[in-house]
């Protein structure tokens, strides 16, 4: 009897099935497509508004990233935006307005600017990695009324009470600013440039904080935030990675802070203080503690709900402008995403994205009488 196996007993390899893409896939291309389409159709004040969800979306996911994923209430966030966006205009300032800048190239300026953010976060980094809770919180609400300070008093750098003009960002020979740039017949300005941008860096951000939550640092924070004396048990360096995630949380709030100062084209220090901080606790609360797309859709419904009630106050019922007897939209904003943030507490504890979540596919039910074969 032969040994050799003929060619009918050769065993099969197992044939790799083919796994189809997920529909979830076809959306998000489909959602990009969208966006990219948009500045050939929409109008400034649209595109605007747009830009401001982006900034606001970028700070955001960098505040979810130290509350919702690691557990640390900071309440100084604005801080951090306004450390980037006037940084960046004190690099790439020329000093023609008699105001301290430096002159580099405006793309230099924005990723050292990014850097200053983190390095302020650094220096505060060793409060954050030992206080906790409540005490963090406090702790970070004292950097509000120092940047406010610093902010109005420091004139040769912030321009005071008045701020100060942001110069527009150039690189490749392209300048973001209104100078018109005739792309298939339509006309760019500062805005549909400023989209693409903004576009960008809101991609590459969410990327990366997603990869950062998927792979061990994210365990690592989880398990910070879940039981922090757990997790130094099992070889996590807690005081190293919260001060961490607090240094790159600055960065994204800079990264923010210098995006928001290009579409203002001028920075204000009003703006930067405690009420910024405490809508984007709203943000990531409102959409989801500890999930980037969370973070994303707080933003935008924290950012463009005031000035959509802005845009259409005239024919909403009391809404009208300031003085007028009703209510402004921006108080009226506050009310409808202070309720929102109640009933997200109470009903939907995930936050609005749960509501975009899947939901785990029911068992299939087994005919009666195959229970005791498993056994």
């Amino acid at each position: 009897m032969s040994d050799v196996l003929t060619k009918h007993d050769t065993p099969k390899a197992p044939e790799r099935v083919r796994r189809l893409p997920s529909p979830r896939l076809y959306v998000w291309i489909a959602g990009l497509v969208l966006l990219l389409a948009l500045p050939f159709y929409l109008e400034r004040f649209w595109l605007q508004a747009g830009l401001f969800a982006m900034a606001a979306a970028i700070g955001a996911i960098g505040l979810n990233l130290l509350t919702g994923s690691t557990g640390q209430l900071s309440m100084g966030h604005a801080f951090f935006l306004a450390v980037g966006a006037y940084a960046y205009c004190a690099f790439a300032g020329n000093g023609d307005d008699e105001l301290t800048g430096l002159g580099l190239p405006t793309w230099l300026a924005a990723v050292l600017a990014v850097g200053v953010a983190g390095v302020a976060g650094g220096l505060f980094s060793p409060i954050a990695g030992r206080l906790r809770g409540a005490y963090l919180g406090i702790a970070t609400l004292a950097l509000i009324f120092i940047g406010q300070h610093v902010l109005f008093n420091a004139h040769d750098l912030t321009g005071g009470f008045n701020g100060r003009a942001v110069p527009p960002m150039e690189f490749f020979g392209l300048s973001f600013d209104d100078s018109e740039l005739l792309v298939a017949a339509v006309p760019f300005g500062a805005s549909e440039k400023l989209w693409y941008l903004g576009l960008a860096l809101l991609v590459a951000g969410g990327l990366f904080a997603r990869g950062v939550l998927r792979g061990r640092p994210g365990r690592a924070m989880n398990a910070i935030r879940d039981h922090q004396i757990a997790a130094g048990v099992m070889g996590v360096p807690v005081a190293r990675y919260r001060a961490a995630v607090f240094v790159l949380s600055s960065m994204y709030a800079g990264l923010a802070g210098v995006l928001l100062a290009l579409v203002f084209q001028r920075t204000v220090p009003e703006y930067f203080g405690m009420v910024l901080s405490l809508e984007y606790l709203a943000m990531i609360v409102i959409g989801g503690l500890g999930s980037v797309s969370g973070a994303v859709v707080g933003a935008v419904f924290v950012s463009l709900l005031p000035q959509i009630l802005t845009r259409y106050s005239d024919s909403l019922p009391l809404v009208s402008e300031a003085g007028t007897g009703g209510v402004s939209p921006g108080e009226a904003a506050k009310y409808l995403y202070g309720a929102a943030l109640v009933a997200v507490v109470l009903f939907l504890p995930g936050g609005l994205v749960r509501l975009f979540a899947r939901r785990p596919k029911s068992p299939a039910p087994q005919p009666s009488g195959t229970e005791g074969n498993d056994r």
